[in-house]
C-alpha cells in the first residue's frame, strides 16, 4: 500500500486541594479535579494483546490470562461520547497492540462519530503499510508509531521482530499524506543509547516529524531490567541543548512530551521524563482499559468501573456522573521517583 492510495482518504496542578468540578466553556461542561487540572485527552486501550516482545514491555511476549472480553465497538462508542459531552476534544486508542484487533478500522469509525476533533492511534506499525488507508478513511487524525531503533539489527533484538524496513515503509507512507499527522515513540534505554541520537538526527533532517523519547519506567514486573537500563532524560536534553535545539511551546491538549526544535531539521526531537520535578502539575489524560475501568494515573491504584454502566446501556448522565465523582480521588503526582509505580504490572494492562 502506498502513500498515495492512502492520500485519497479522507495550567498547573495547585498545592491547595480544590473539589472536583466541571467548568462550562463554550456550552460545553469540562472535567476539572481537585487541582484545578483540565482534562480534554482521552488514552483508551482496546486490548491487552500484543504481537511484540518489547524488552521493556512484554520481554517474554503477551500470555493470555483472561478472558479476551474486551469493550466492543458500541460500549467504545457509548463511552467516549460520554467524555465528548464533559470536555474531552482528543481520544487516542492504545493497547497492547490496537491494530491486533480485527475490528480497529470500525473502532476508528466509532470514536471519529462522536464528533472530538482528534482521533489518535499508537501502534507498532507492523500492519500500518496495509491498512493506512482504511483507518484515515475511518477519520483517524494522528498516528504514533513506536519505532525504538533505527538500526534493523537492534530493533530486531528490542522487540523480537525484524521488521523495520516494512514499518518505516508504512510510516513514510504516511508522511506523504496530509493526514494523519505522524510521530515516532522510542523509549530511552541504555543499550540502544549509542549513536541512537545522531541516526534520530539524521532521519529527521528532512522529514516533518517528530521523535519523542520516552523515559523508562518501573512498573511491577521490571525492576531489575529498570535498573540495568534506565536513563534520565536529562541526558537527551543536554545532547539536544549542546547542539542547538530549543524547546517548542505545547498545545492545551499535547500529551506530556516537551518537544525541540532546530532551524536546521525539518523534524522534532520530543522527550518525555515522567522522573522530572513537576511532570504531573501539567496532566491533562485520563486512562480507560481495555475491560472499561478508569483509570486516573498510570501509576495508581486499582480504578473505577464503568463497565456494568455500558453493558447496561445506561443513560449517559450516570456515565458522565461517575466519571466526575471519580475525579476526587485523582492525586496530586504519582510516586515513581520513590519507586512505586501503583499495581500496574506491565504497561501493556494499562495501555501505557
Amino acid at each position: 500500500m502506498n502513500g498515495s492510495k492512502a492520500c485519497r482518504a479522507k495550567g498547573g496542578a495547585r498545592k491547595r486541594r480544590l473539589l472536583p468540578c466541571l467548568e462550562r466553556g463554550g456550552g460545553v461542561q469540562r472535567l476539572q479535579d481537585g487541582f484545578g487540572r483540565r482534562f480534554p485527552y482521552l488514552r483508551l486501550s482496546i486490548t491487552e494483546a500484543c504481537n511484540f516482545r518489547c524488552t521493556y514491555c512484554l520481554p517474554n511476549g503477551y500470555r493470555k490470562s483472561a478472558p479476551h472480553d474486551f469493550l466492543s465497538v458500541d460500549e467504545v462508542s457509548r463511552l467516549v461520547r460520554a467524555f465528548h459531552a464533559l470536555g474531552v476534544r482528543k481520544v487516542r486508542l492504545t493497547g497492547g497492540e490496537p491494530s491486533v484487533r480485527r475490528d480497529l478500522t470500525a473502532i476508528i469509525a466509532a470514536v471519529a462519530a462522536t464528533g472530538v476533533e482528534k482521533v489518535a492511534l499508537t501502534t507498532n506499525g507492523w500492519r500500518l503499510a496495509r491498512d493506512l488507508h482504511d483507518w484515515v478513511q475511518a477519520g483517524l487524525t494522528h498516528l504514533n508509531v513506536s519505532v525504538d531503533s533505527l538500526d534493523p539489527s537492534v530493533f530486531a533484538r528490542v522487540t523480537g521482530h525484524d521488521r523495520l524496513t516494512d514499518v518505516l515503509a508504512g510510516v513514510d507512507a504516511a508522511l506523504a499524506c496530509s493526514q494523519p499527522k505522524v510521530k515516532l515513540n522510542a523509549v530511552l534505554l541504555r543499550d540502544t543509547l549509542a549513536g541512537g541520537f545522531d541516526a534520530y538526527a539524521s532521519f529527521l533532517m528532512d522529514r516533518a516529524i517528530s521523535v519523542r523519547f520516552i523515559e523508562l519506567m518501573r512498573t511491577r514486573d521490571n525492576a531489575a531490567f529498570f535498573a540495568a537500563q534506565h536513563v534520565a532524560g536529562p541526558e537527551l536534553r543536554n545532547w539536544l541543548s549542546e547542539r542547538g535545539w530549543s524547546p517548542v511551546a505545547r498545545h492545551y491538549d499535547d500529551g506530556p512530551a516537551m518537544e525541540f526544535s532546530h532551524p536546521h531539521y525539518r523534524g522534532r526531537f520530543g522527550l518525555i521524563a515522567p522522573y522530572a520535578p513537576g511532570f504531573c502539575d501539567s496532566c491533562n489524560r485520563l486512562r480507560v482499559t481495555a475491560r472499561g475501568k478508569l483509570r486516573l494515573c498510570l501509576f495508581g491504584e486499582g480504578g473505577v468501573d464503568l463497565r456494568d454502566l455500558l453493558q447496561s446501556r445506561a443513560d449517559s448522565a450516570a456515565l458522565q456522573a461517575r466519571i466526575r465523582g471519580a475525579l476526587h480521588a485523582k492525586p496530586a503526582a504519582h510516586r515513581l521517583r520513590e519507586g512505586i509505580s501503583g499495581d500496574t504490572r506491565q504497561l501493556a494492562d494499562v495501555g501505557g
